[in-house]
């Protein structure tokens, strides 16, 4: 059965949703690759304008595009530059473009490691062995940009702290002149001094960026009670 654009967005948001409610019990992401995959599936077939193929890893290929290109979709949650991708080279010759994505279960978001046509994405892989073709993750891995070439859109001070809000939608905190990693920790301490809870309305733990943002908001908020709660008192 084909799915419309906005069942593809429902599906997706749905299991995304129940990936987050596993990840709140307790199971590693990656001992969830089955719903990953689900997951990787959908985005790809969103962003190519396409469907599901008819049936599961049909002769090497997940998804068919809008323009009727055969992609094999292979999903990762793995972090880092370590590990690799596998394909079966018996199937390879039915794909025409190769969708690497991975499901950052920190920031609940897919990100795009690789897209692209199979003769690119062959020269990509390690020769054949054992009917098995390996992608290393390391090669997809891009460097980010230098700190100083991304602007920050918003910035707030406490406590000693600087939180930032970058043109990336990432969230930085320094102290000291020092950028502190990893951020989540620190901006957990933040939140509790400023009465804010971890959780969303949902019950489901506040990302790293959903928690930045509600510090961000706060603090002004904070501050500026202060200031009038200081004009009420010199009066």
């Amino acid at each position: 059965m084909a799915f419309t654009q906005m069942q593809l967005i429902q599906s997706l948001g749905e299991a995304l949703a129940w990936l987050e409610r596993e990840l709140e019990w307790g199971v590693p992401p990656t001992e969830l690759r089955h719903l990953c995959g689900r997951i990787g599936e959908l985005y790809a077939a969103l962003i190519a304008n396409g469907q599901m193929a008819v049936q599961v890893n049909q002769r090497g290929y997940d998804v068919v595009s809008g323009e009727g290109e055969r992609i094999s979709v292979k999903t990762t949650a793995m972090m880092g530059n370590t590990g690799h991708i596998s394909f079966n080279a018996n199937s390879l010759e039915n794909v025409d473009r190769v969708v690497i994505l991975r499901v950052n279960t920190e920031e609940m978001q897919v990100e795009t490691l690789l897209n692209a046509p199979l003769s690119d994405a062959i020269k990509l892989m390690s020769p054949e062995s054992s009917d098995i073709r390996i992608l290393p993750l390391r090669r997809l891995i891009r460097k980010p940009k230098q700190r100083s070439e991304i602007r920050a859109t918003k910035e707030v001070s406490h406590l000693g702290y600087t939180i930032r809000e970058l043109e990336t939608g990432s969230i930085e905190v320094e102290c000291g002149g020092q950028f502190i990693q990893p951020v989540k920790p620190v901006l957990r301490e933040i939140a509790q001094t400023l009465s804010i809870g971890l959780v969303n309305s949902s019950g489901n733990t506040l990302t790293t960026r959903q928690l930045g943002n509600q510090v961000i908001k706060t603090i002004p908020e904070v501050q500026a009670e202060a200031q009038q709660n200081t004009l009420v008192d010199s009066l």
